[in-house]
């Protein structure tokens, strides 16, 4: 089945909706923009129709789009290595180029890292206008992307454009839902449309659909919280549902494992259950170490993918049982030992200064015999 919020996107500008004055803005920017100006930093809530707005655009003006997730991608070699190269070089089928950053809020702002500092130097040396998006303008990390962009404003998506945009998609999907139905999706997604459209498709295989259906998706939050996106992905039947379930949560996707690794146990009972949700959950651990390994980013798909949809479709019917989910262990001991590990790593540090090498050649090659040294 085919997500709605890909399946009926913008295809034009003109298809954005509730964001005339920052759709205004975008369009004025890209007017004026030439090597050596700001790009743009599009920022709002999530599900305003900040990355649509370029993905559209893009699309209508025959541009080839470079894009790529900054929460995905958030160290600075893993940044350069996806446009990079791109940033200097001519398109070869379409008119231009356009690069789309999105979720920038994402990046590694730490100095071991740099995917902020990357950023900013690519801006640099950018012959093609570059776009970046986050949810917090005012994170700290980006104080210096703020004043190297041109800031676009998007709000919540108002609450009747929201409506008006229900009532389209519901009508090509040959959905029956009143007016009633679609301003409470309208109303509890609180000016986050992607979530009401999410929404939307969760129940449009209902036929006879009633109001007091929708208690079961409650008020919506931005953030969403952990406790109940262990809910979802444990109490589904749906592996979109378990999968659209992860968007919101302010963790990011192996602090995600660790919890539903934590937790498998405390919810399903029967043996071929466990074997099955481990099975899904040891794939997905695969792609992450492929990640970081070879830095092939466009594997997260298929991690995420395993580790919420795979865990959730592994178990034969729901349990009606309630479930007290566990802090993650690992999470635990890594904030228990944070000072211990700390230590040592300024010390590895500070050893790798003296014999000429990395902290991590230092740990492999020398602090073992360092050591037993110390012990004679």
């Amino acid at each position: 089945m085919q997500v709605w919020t890909s399946k009926h996107k913008p295809k034009k500008t003109s298809e954005i909706v509730g964001q005339k004055k920052g759709l205004d803005s975008f369009l004025i920017w890209h007017r004026g923009w030439k090597p050596g100006k700001k790009p743009a930093l599009i920022h709002g809530p999530p599900g305003s129709g900040k990355t649509s707005l370029v993905e559209a655009f893009a699309e209508e003006k025959g541009l080839e789009i470079i894009e790529l997730n900054a929460s995905n991608y958030r160290t600075a070699s893993a940044i350069k290595e996806v446009i990079g190269n791109s940033l200097s070089q001519a398109s070869l089928f379409k008119k231009g180029k356009i690069f789309l950053i999105d979720e920038v809020d994402g990046a590694s702002g730490r100095e071991d890292k740099g995917g902020i500092k990357e950023i900013l130097g690519l801006i640099a040396s950018s012959k093609h206008p570059m776009v970046f998006t986050c949810n917090d303008i005012w994170n700290p990390k980006l104080s210096g992307l703020r004043n190297a962009c041109e800031m676009i404003q998007f709000g919540k998506v108002d609450y009747w454009s929201a409506i008006r945009r229900l009532d389209e998609i519901s009508k090509k999907e040959n959905m029956t839902a009143s007016k009633d139905i679609l301003s409470n999706i309208a109303k509890r997604a609180g000016g986050d449309l992607r979530s009401a459209i999410n929404d939307l498709q969760t129940f449009s295989q209902k036929k006879d659909l009633v109001i007091s259906d929708l208690d079961s998706i409650g008020e919506r939050e931005t953030d969403a919280n952990i406790f109940d996106v262990m809910k979802i992905i444990f109490k589904t039947s749906s592996g979109l549902a378990a999968k659209l379930s992860i968007e919101n949560v302010e963790k990011s996707p192996d602090e995600i494992l660790w919890w539903i690794e934590e937790n498998i146990v405390n919810e399903y009972e029967r043996p071929e259950e466990l074997a099955k949700a481990y099975e899904a959950l040891a794939k997905a651990d695969l792609f992450f170490a492929r990640i970081r390994s070879r830095q092939n980013w466009k594997l997260m798909k298929y991690a995420i993918d395993l580790m919420t949809s795979g865990v959730a479709v592994s178990k034969k019917e729901m349990y009606r049982k309630f479930s007290k989910y566990q802090y993650p262990s690992k999470i635990k001991y890594l904030s228990i030992t944070k000072g211990k590990r700390f230590k040592e790593n300024a010390e590895l540090a500070e050893l790798g200064k003296i014999l000429h090498c990395s902290s991590k050649k230092v740990r492999r090659e020398y602090q073992p015999f360092l050591k037993n040294m110390v012990k004679a």
